[in-house]
């Protein structure tokens, strides 16, 4: 179970620290941090602004949990994993089906966030269907009344888009599976992806939190 009332803290943290300006705070998240970064958006106050890279917008498989609010795990089905030529796990479509789309219960409700977000998606990502879950996002999200998110969309990216010029990640060890698993992506589309995106991540923090302070 993922209890936000731990992640609470360490945002009341933030809030008195001198850096902080007022009660802005951001929020960025990469996979299952994405999911926390949008769970606490969706729960907590004084968070200005969020971006989840490649994020899905559901409980996975542990229940989100905070106050009187539980989120199901979406749930996933072992006998979907795929083995590729290299020998690698291929995991991008073990999660269970997403029945009622963006109004799905396992959806975290991110039509709560005080701030807009931004996702950051590789069209190629292989640990889940990040493209498809950003667009239920936006869906979700235009039916509650609110307005279409920014979604960046880059071809021949993996999983993990991490900041310029970090080496791409292809595969590694799965934490659950206990196995070497894929996670897409091509070496030149990734690597430029990761220089574009960071701009991208901070741009998006300037609008809206606020230029950084000299130091």
């Amino acid at each position: 179970m993922i209890h936000l009332e731990y992640f609470e803290e360490a945002l009341c943290y933030m809030l008195q620290h001198s850096q902080i300006k007022g009660t802005r705070i951001g929020l960025l998240g990469i996979s299952l941090g994405a999911d926390i970064c949008l769970s606490m958006a969706s729960f907590l106050k004084n968070i200005s602004a969020t971006v989840s890279i490649n994020g899905s917008g559901f409980s996975g498989h542990r229940v989100i949990h905070y106050k009187d609010s539980n989120i199901p795990p979406l749930g996933h089905d072992l006998r979907r994993v795929k083995v590729a030529f290299s020998g690698l796990l291929d995991i991008v479509d073990i999660r269970n089906d997403i029945i009622r789309g963006c109004e799905n219960p396992c959806m975290i409700p991110i039509e709560k966030a005080q701030g807009p977000i931004l996702f950051i998606v590789g069209q190629d990502d292989h640990n889940w269907r990040s493209e498809l879950y950003a667009q239920i996002a936006s869906e979700r999200l235009q039916a509650h009344g609110k307005e279409k998110p920014q979604i960046i969309s880059y071809p021949g990216t993996g999983h993990y888009i991490e900041p310029p010029y970090f080496p791409m990640c292809p595969a590694s060890l799965h934490k659950l599976l206990d196995k070497p698993v894929m996670w897409g992506g091509e070496p030149r589309a990734h690597s430029k992806a990761q220089v574009d995106a960071w701009k991208e991540i901070l741009t998006f923090f300037t609008k809206h939190l606020g230029p950084s302070p000299k130091l």
